[in-house]
């Protein structure tokens, strides 16, 4: 029993998902691991990732685990900062364009992965702790290029709504914008969509 406590204590400093490495860092074998599935003490996420049934981690905390690369992206971003009121009905993550792609094939959360060049992924990364897991998400000032870059992703509403809502941010960083809409090529869209505003 105590090692079973120990399990779910070190469930819950990972937000809530191990690996079977750390199970079986903790001395679980995989046949320990299968009699625990098999008694719904945890369930599978993905091939060598589990949960624990009585404690529902955060998706964020999930995708961070099972993805340490990714970073929350476009409007996953943009509602982290309020910038829409339409939750996207999949998580949107940005991942290296040259990662295996069938490692996001997940039933739950569910992800749309964008596939960037290694370049652009490491540009205004933003990390926030959730349940002691470090999660990877653009900043503000990143996030509003992405609106401009995917500006036909997105519902016209929601991509007016965003710029609107960016301008009166308190907490954004004009120069960061600019170095990268400088990074992206697209000063000339924020100049007409943010410039006359600022």
């Amino acid at each position: 029993m105590i090692k079973i406590d120990k399990m779910k204590n070190e469930f819950k400093k990972h937000g809530g998902v191990l690996k079977t490495s750390e199970l079986k860092d903790l001395g679980f074998s995989s046949r320990q691991i299968n009699k625990l599935i098999e008694e719904s003490v945890i369930s599978r996420i993905k091939y060598g990732f589990y949960e624990l049934i009585d404690y529902i981690p955060k998706e964020e905390v999930i995708i961070a685990r099972l993805f340490p690369k990714a970073v929350i992206f476009l409007e996953s971003a943009m509602m982290h900062y309020g910038y829409t009121d339409r939750i996207p009905p999949a998580w949107q993550i940005a991942v290296d364009r040259y990662s295996k792609t069938t490692q996001y094939d997940i039933d739950y959360p569910l992800i749309e992965p964008f596939y960037l060049e290694p370049k652009f992924l490491q540009v205004g990364i933003d990390k926030m702790k959730i349940e002691g897991v470090t999660v990877k998400i653009y900043d503000r000032d990143r996030t509003i290029c992405d609106v401009l870059r995917y500006e036909k992703k997105l519902e016209k509403g929601v991509f007016t709504n965003d710029i609107k809502r960016y301008i009166k941010d308190p907490k954004k960083n004009v120069r960061k914008l600019f170095e990268y809409a400088e990074i992206f090529n697209i000063k000339n869209k924020v100049q007409t969509y943010i410039g006359a505003w600022l």
